[in-house]
Formats: C-alpha cells, sequence, structure tokens
C-alpha cells in the first residue's frame, strides 16, 4: 500500500512538471476518469494520467508509458469499392492506434491498468464512443502502405506524407494515418463546437480538405470533389437543429462534409454515409424543421397517392463505383441524378437541352452511340440514357401505367435513343432542335404553366425530357414542390394528366373514351395542353379528322407516339408522330396497317370501325 501511495505520489509530481501537469478536468474534458472529472466513466482514483500512463511498469515496447491494458482483437477494417488502398493482407492496428482501441473498441474495461491492476470505476463510456472490432463504418486508419495517390486527395500526402493543413495539427504518423492525426487525446475542445478531441477546427470541412482536396485537377481522372467549394452544400446557411444529426455546426455549410459523412460509426459503412443510398438525404429534404430555411420536400413525392423513380431495392442497389450505364440493375437513388459535392440551387431556368445546375457534375451517356460515358454530362436528356438507354435488363413496371405497344419500334420500348434522334422521321425535338419543316399550327409561344392559363417558359426550338416527366407541382411550372422526375400522381411520372386509349383486344371497342373533352387543365389531355392549343386541333388546323376522332373520345396516344418514331416501316410514313397503338389498332382484315401523310390517309381497324 505504502509503494502504491509513493507511485501516485511520484505520477502527479511528475504531471505538474511536465505540459500534462497544466491539463485541466476541462482539457482533458471526457478522458479525465476521476471523480471529479467530465467523463461517464468515473474511478476512484484522483490522479487524471493514471488511467492512461504509468511512470513505470506501463506496457513495453515504445508505447508513451502506457498504462491501460490493450485490447487483443483483430479487426475488420474499412473498405468498399472506391477505396483503392487495399492489399492482399489485412492491415494491422499500429501502435499508436492500438492504444486508443484499448478502451474504444468496447472489449476492455476502463481502469484495467497494466502497473495497478484494477482500477474501481462506475459508469459506461457513451455509445458513439465504442467502435467494436467492426471498423467499416469508421474512417480508414493504419493503411497498408503505401497510400496510393487518388484525384481527391492532397498530392502530397502519397509523394511525401505532408498533409495541406497550414497549421501543421494534422499530420500523418510514420507516413501513415492514425487516430492521432485527427485527434489529439489530451484537449476535448481545440474545436469549441464539435468538442471531440479534434486536433482543429474541423468547421467548413477544415480538417477533411487537409487530406482531400477540391482544387486538384489530374489528367484523365476525375475529382469527385472538383466542385466542391461553388456547391451548394458547401455555401447553404440553412441553420440546422441539432436532432437532425447532421453535424455539430449550426449551418449546412459549416457542417460541410458532416452533413452527409459520419466518420464513426456510420450506418452506410461505404463512403461512411449517415444513411444508406437516398436515406443519407431524408433529413434534409423531407421538409420538417431540421434546416431552416426548409429546403423542398423532395421525399413527399414519393408518398401515397404518386409513384417515383424506384429506389434502391434487394439486390438492384446503387454503388458509387457502379458502371453509368446501369446494365440489369436499373435503380434511382438521388445520386444517381444529383452529385452532392457539385449540385447547385436552381435560381433560374435556362434554355434546354443544358443540365440543370442541380444535377452539376453528374455523369450520363452519350446519344450518339448510347454507351460513351460523359463525366461530367453536357445535357439533361444524357443523364437519363444511364438508364433510359442502351442498358439491358431493363423492366417494364406495370406500377408506371400502361405502355402502348407502337406498330413502328426499334425492339427495346425502353430505348428512348432512336425516338429522339435525329435521324427519326418525327420526333419530339430533345436531343435535337425542332424541324422548322414541318411547322406546328397549334404549338404555343410559351409553355403554359400548371394552372394551364398563364405563360411559362418560352417555347424555344428543344425540350427536356422533363418538360413532360416532372414532379405534378414542381415549382418551375407553378408549383411549390421540388422540379424533375420524383414523383407524381400521373402515370409514367408525367407532369399532368394524359390518358391512353386501350381496349380489351385490339381493334375491339375502346374501354375508356372521354367524348367532347374537356380542353382545360383538369381535362383527360392537359399534358398535350401545355404546349400544344387544343382548341386548334379540334378545330382541325393540322389534320381534317381531329375533332371527330376526339369528340368521339379517341385519346392523342391511339395515334401518336409521345417520343418519337424508333424505326421506320414501309407502310407508315411517319410524319406528325404517328405511330399505331396495336394493343388498340387492328388490321383492315388482310391489308396492313398504313399511314400516308401525302394522301392523309391511313388503313386499320379501330373501335370495331374498319378504316381504308
Amino acid at each position: 500500500m505504502i509503494h502504491r501511495m509513493m507511485v501516485l505520489v511520484v505520477l502527479v509530481t511528475a504531471c505538474a512538471a511536465t505540459t500534462y501537469g497544466q491539463i485541466t478536468s476541462e482539457v482533458l474534458g471526457a478522458h479525465d476518469l476521476t471523480p471529479q472529472g467530465s467523463s461517464p466513466v468515473k474511478g476512484g482514483v484522483s490522479a487524471s494520467c493514471l488511467y492512461c500512463h504509468a511512470p513505470h511498469s506501463g506496457v513495453g515496447g515504445s508505447t508513451p508509458l502506457w498504462n491501460q491494458t490493450l485490447s487483443t482483437q483483430t479487426y475488420t477494417p474499412y473498405g468498399s469499392t472506391t477505396y483503392n488502398q487495399k492489399g492482399n493482407a489485412v492491415p494491422l492496428v499500429s501502435e499508436t492506434s492500438t492504444l486508443c482501441l484499448s478502451c474504444h473498441d468496447g472489449t476492455v474495461a476502463p481502469g484495467l491498468s497494466v502497473a495497478y491492476g484494477n482500477l474501481r470505476v462506475s459508469g459506461a463510456m457513451n455509445a458513439q464512443d465504442v467502435f467494436g472490432t467492426n471498423l467499416q463504418g469508421s474512417h480508414p486508419f493504419s493503411l497498408i502502405l503505401p497510400i496510393k495517390d487518388a484525384p481527391d486527395l492532397v498530392a502530397t500526402v502519397a509523394s511525401s506524407g505532408a498533409t495541406a493543413d497550414p497549421t501543421g495539427a494534422v499530420k500523418l504518423v510514420n507516413g501513415n494515418i492514425e487516430c492521432t492525426t485527427c485527434h489529439n487525446a489530451h484537449v476535448q475542445s481545440i474545436d469549441k463546437l464539435s468538442p471531440n478531441f479534434l486536433v482543429k477546427d474541423g468547421s467548413s470541412g477544415q480538417l477533411c480538405f487537409a487530406c482531400h482536396d477540391p482544387g486538384r485537377v489530374t489528367v484523365g481522372q476525375t475529382n469527385a470533389l472538383a466542385n466542391w467549394r461553388t456547391s451548394v452544400h458547401a455555401i447553404a446557411t440553412n441553420t440546422v437543429v441539432k436532432s437532425a444529426s447532421v453535424g455539430n455546426y449550426p449551418t449546412v455549410a459549416k457542417n460541410a462534409c458532416d452533413s452527409c459523412h459520419q466518420p464513426h460509426n456510420a450506418p452506410g459503412a461505404a463512403r461512411l454515409l449517415r444513411g444508406l443510398n437516398e436515406q443519407d438525404c431524408v433529413a434534409c429534404h423531407s421538409g420538417g424543421g431540421n434546416v431552416a430555411p426548409t429546403a423542398p420536400n423532395v421525399f413527399a413525392e414519393y408518398g401515397t397517392g404518386k409513384i417515383g423513380h424506384p429506389f434502391p431495392a434487394g439486390n438492384n442497389t446503387h454503388d458509387a463505383g457502379e458502371a453509368v450505364l446501369l446494365n440489369q440493375n436499373r435503380h434511382a437513388t438521388c445520386v444517381d441524378c444529383h452529385e452532392s459535392h457539385s449540385a447547385l440551387q436552381v435560381a433560374s431556368f435556362p434554355m434546354p437541352p443544358v443540365l440543370r445546375v442541380s444535377q452539376a457534375g453528374s455523369p450520363g451517356i452519350s446519344a450518339t452511340d448510347g454507351t460513351a460515358v460523359l463525366n461530367p454530362a453536357v445535357n439533361a436528356y444524357e443523364n437519363c440514357l444511364r438508364c433510359h438507354g442502351t442498358s439491358v435488363g431493363k423492366n417494364t413496371n406495370i406500377a408506371y401505367g400502361y405502355l402502348p405497344v407502337r406498330l413502328v419500334s426499334s425492339g427495346d420500348p425502353l430505348n428512348v435513343i432512336p425516338e429522339f434522334v435525329l435521324t427519326a422521321t418525327s420526333s419530339h425535338p430533345v436531343m435535337h432542335v425542332r424541324n422548322s419543316a414541318f411547322p406546328q399550327p397549334s404549338l404555343l409561344s410559351n409553355m403554359l404553366n400548371s394552372d394551364g392559363v398563364t405563360q411559362g417558359r418560352s417555347m424555344g426550338t428543344q425540350m427536356l425530357c422533363t418538360d413532360c416527366h416532372n414532379s405534378d407541382d414542381n415549382r418551375e411550372f407553378g408549383g411549390a414542390g421540388p422540379n424533375g422526375p420524383h414523383g407524381s400522381k400521373w402515370s409514367h411520372i408525367l407532369e399532368r394528366r394524359y390518358e391512353f386509349s386501350r381496349t380489351p383486344v385490339s381493334g375491339q371497342l375502346i374501354i375508356n373514351l372521354f367524348p367532347t373533352p374537356d380542353l382545360s387543365v383538369n381535362g383527360p389531355y392537359a399534358l398535350c395542353g401545355k404546349c400544344h392549343d387544343l382548341l386548334k386541333i379540334v378545330q382541325n388546323s393540322t389534320f381534317s379528322e381531329h375533332a371527330r376522332h376526339i369528340n368521339d373520345g379517341f385519346s392523342c396516344s391511339a395515334c401518336h407516339v409521345a417520343h418519337g418514331m424508333g424505326a421506320v416501316n414501309p407502310n407508315v410514313t411517319g410524319e406528325r408522330l404517328v405511330n399505331f397503338d396495336v394493343s388498340v389498332v387492328a388490321r383492315n382484315g388482310a391489308l396492313p396497317i398504313t399511314y400516308n401523310r401525302a394522301k392523309n390517309s391511313c388503313t386499320l381497324t379501330c373501335h370495331n370501325h374498319a378504316h381504308g
């Protein structure tokens, strides 16, 4: 007993004669296990240093007079498809980081000292501070050396083992990332707003950018952080409440990387996301009071009564390392269409076909060959072609509504490239400018807003996929909801109502006629009325039989394809998007189904009536 008391006196004296002797309980914070300390774990010994250090008889080797019993566990390190610091062997935790894990892996109780046996303690560590032996949810450390370069790394990290931190506080240990690269165990509140023993103020991503470089440009490689400095997440001044659990700082901009990434115990182990896939975006983009001003409630578009793009499910999951062309794996999580490090807030709506700034930095597929990757995409439709182009394994989902079967087809009804390209006989001008050789008497000068009365964007010579496929309450055309095809109460994620003619048997009676239809925004063809004057159409300004067909109740869909002519057919000339739905029309006896624009005639059977 006398010997132990002498040791304690020596320890306290030694602490007083060193820098650590100036440490107060406020400095050590949660690492002060003394009765008067602020740790949730309370010990009976009053010497703060003793719980970790011993002046004599500590753990051997080069450890700093270590007193806490070391863990003997093996660990599962971080790994993902985009992690390039891989090797054939599992990396061993370095001596430096082992000291931290002797408490933080949760397998060794605090107070199990090497020099003095079991020091009596009570209480328990906070759950978020216990990492376990599976470290997949923690930022990688004790890497397999040498550190491999990457487009988003500070160049000197790999070349010379130096970070870009101008203060020198963030530093590698023996050329490696260790716990002490980011944490100083002796001072809890260097960062006053995030008292997590950080080596420096971590607000605005300062700690992260000591090693990750948003400004680096490398030939032939894409830096995912390249546009971070000007992105909406980097500059947003929206305040954040603590209960949102997106970091310790007061605004989205100050939280920076922490808004989406969690350096320890992340539930989304790959890339340390705070939530899996779209769940990472929920905290801020699902309404409520987590941020102020409130961000548009994107997730309301997937609520009851609406249907949106399919979230990943089962084996149809998203991964940041997947190919841009989504073969056999069609899904649409937020980051398939939005690059969170580059996205900007939409303040205006430029003319098509350029990508909206909310999708800045997102990849796409070239319409020229349907396979060439564009990273980033330039035009809005290129991002859509990740799923709606040449990718294989696409499935028709009945949840999106009726899908016509067109007489003239390129074979894959879900590949829109042949339908929109310039060589198509006729098409809506999505991938090319409008063909002035075929003037449209019914075409409005401006698209109509969602009220069907006030004028919206100028018609121009080209249009976007989202001019038809859009949230039904989007704010670009007069609503209060988010822009883009997130979800809609109308089939096929259409912005407005559009009814399809349907029959139980091809050529027989159509079961959903709309005789003398309402031509307003509430009517069955409201989507067409966004760009076309329906009154002119029923006045036969473009076709002498329009009024009779429409007033008898037949939908535009019976005769017209919405996208374009995906192929050619010797019997159908194909102007004016005339391409019959063969689920509705049938052959006229032995005659083939025909359409000839020059003769203004067709041959077919529809609604039990033979034409021709």
